[in-house]
C-alpha cells in the first residue's frame, strides 16, 4: 500500500505561512551572524588586551627588578666599606692602601627613567593594566628609589666632598657608613617587599620573569653590539679622513 505525502498548502511555495517562515530562517541567520561576527571581535580584542597588560606588567616588574639589583649593590658596598673600616681600626698601618679602596666603593645609584616615564605619565598604559593597586605601589617604589638615591647614595657623596674624610685616619674612621648602611638596608628591605607584592598579585612567577629578562638581556646585549660595530666604523673611516687631510696640506689643497 502506497502512502502519499503531501505539504499543507498553508506552506507551499507562495502561500503567507512559507514566506513567514523563510523570514524568520533569514532573521534567524543574520542574527547568529551578527553574534558571531561580534563575539569574535570581542574576542580577538580582548585577547589584544591581555596580551598588551602583559607585556607592560612584564616591562614594569624587568624595571623593578634591575633597580632591586642596583640597590643590593649599593648594599654590598656598603657593607664592604664598613668591612675596610674594621680592617683599618684593628690595623692602622693598612689605612694608606686601604683608604682607595673605600674611595673605589662609594656607592652611586644609576638608573633610567624610561619605564617610570612611561608607565606613570600615561593613562592609557594605566588603564590597560587596570589594576589600581598595582599602580599604586609602582609608584611608591619609584618614589622610594628616587629618595634612596637622594638620602643615601648622594648624601654620602656630598658628605666625603664636604669632609674629605680619607685626609687622615681619624676622618676615615669617625665617618658613618654605619648609618647610611642602616637606612639602606631598611629601604631595600620595604622595596624588596613591595617588588614581591608587585608580582604575586599580577602572576608573575619567578620563571616567566627570568624568561623574559634573558630575552630583554639578548636584546640589549644586540643594541651593544651595534653600538659597536658604530663605533668601530666610525674610529675607521675617521683615521682615514685624518690621513686624508694630512694628504691634501702637504698637497697644499685647503
Amino acid at each position: 500500500m502506497n502512502i502519499k505525502l503531501h505539504t499543507p498548502k498553508s506552506l507551499k511555495a507562495g502561500s503567507g505561512m512559507s514566506s513567514m517562515r523563510q523570514f524568520l530562517l533569514s532573521l534567524l541567520a543574520t542574527t547568529v551572524s551578527i553574534a558571531l561576527t561580534f563575539g569574535t571581535a570581542a574576542v580577538v580584542d580582548h585577547n589584544k588586551k591581555q596580551k598588551e597588560k602583559r607585556e607592560i606588567v612584564m616591562m614594569v616588574m624587568y624595571d623593578l627588578h634591575n633597580s632591586m639589583k642596583s640597590l643590593e649593590e649599593v648594599d654590598s658596598n656598603l657593607h664592604q666599606i664598613m668591612d675596610l673600616q674594621l680592617q683599618i681600626a684593628e690595623d692602622t698601618t693598612l689605612f694608606p692602601i686601604l683608604k682607595y679602596d673605600i674611595m673605589k666603593s662609594v656607592p652611586r645609584l644609576e638608573y633610567t627613567e624610561t619605564v617610570e616615564r612611561i608607565f606613570s605619565s600615561n593613562i592609557e598604559s594605566i588603564n590597560t593594566v587596570g589594576n589600581v593597586l598595582f599602580t599604586e605601589i609602582v609608584s611608591e617604589f619609584y618614589l622610594n628609589r628616587k629618595q634612596y638615591k637622594t638620602e643615601i647614595c648622594d648624601s654620602i657623596f656630598n658628605e666625603v666632598k664636604r669632609t674629605s674624610p680619607f685626609e687622615s685616619l681619624k676622618d676615615i674612621l669617625d665617618f658613618d657608613f654605619y648609618f647610611y648602611a642602616l637606612i639602606s638596608g631598611l629601604w631595600r628591605y620595604d622595596m624588596q617587599q613591595k617588588y614581591a607584592n608587585c608580582k604575586k598579585m599580577m602572576g608573575v612567577t619567578d620563571e616567566q620573569l627570568n624568561v623574559y629578562i634573558s630575552e630583554r638581556e639578548s636584546f640589549e646585549k644586540g643594541k651593544t653590539d651595534g653600538q659597536q660595530v658604530q663605533d668601530s666604523l666610525i674610529k675607521k673611516f675617521g683615521a682615514i679622513n685624518q690621513r686624508l687631510e694630512v694628504a691634501k696640506k702637504k698637497l697644499k689643497l685647503e
